[in-house]
């Protein structure tokens, strides 16, 4: 494997979570936390953003946003990687598209918490990623019907179970919605008290 890139086994199930980090706070060491333990992943692969194409501003200095991942996710089973800028790829689609090519018999989920289903029609092909990979949606405070509710769940209704471990066994398409005690930590409230850097 290149250097600068984690490393992992045939036959391993490995989490992905994506996204800016802008920054990453206890909400997203919980979630992780969580899929860990209800999806029965054996690693969670931290994907830190070079930036989101859905937002107009963007992002801290990746070094910074880095940085603040490790400090806020210490747990021997997670990577808090760059791997989208080691790659080139800014789309989650050609993100996963990459890893699989790299990672031939690895089985990867991609994770997102429900906030981000309601949005998930949005995304550039998004419907390849449901045809790529599991999906494992987590809980967010104020997003469980509306994530439920939102165009995708509705699109790929007939695929979805309902357990977090089937996530490991079935082939996509294949998603599931995992309630949890949720953490109401937020990055843009962070972002607004602008103390994060200090």
């Amino acid at each position: 494997m290149r250097a600068g890139f984690p490393k992992a086994a045939t036959g391993m199930v490995i989490g992905l979570l994506g996204g800016s980090f802008d920054p990453a706070h206890e909400g997203h060491a919980h979630i992780t936390r969580e899929a860990l333990k209800r999806m029965g992943l054996d690693r969670v692969w931290w994907l830190v953003s070079p930036g989101n194409p859905l937002k107009a501003q963007g992002p801290a200095p990746l070094a910074d946003r880095m940085a603040r991942a490790k400090a806020v996710m210490r747990d021997p089973r997670v990577v808090v990687s760059d791997l989208e800028a080691r790659l080139g790829t800014r789309r989650t689609v050609d993100t996963i598209t990459a890893l699989q090519r790299l990672y031939p018999g690895v089985r990867f989920v991609w994770l997102m918490g429900a906030d981000n289903l309601g949005q998930f029609h949005r995304w550039e092909r998004w419907q390849e990623i449901l045809l790529r990979v599991p999906v494992g949606v987590l809980a967010r405070p104020g997003w469980g019907v509306r994530g439920r509710m939102s165009k995708a769940a509705r699109i790929f209704n007939g695929a979805r179970v309902s357990r977090g471990e089937q996530l490991r066994m079935r082939d996509a398409p294949v998603w599931c919605f995992v309630n949890l005690p949720m953490d109401g930590s937020s990055s843009s409230a962070i972002r607004a008290r602008g103390d994060w850097r200090r």
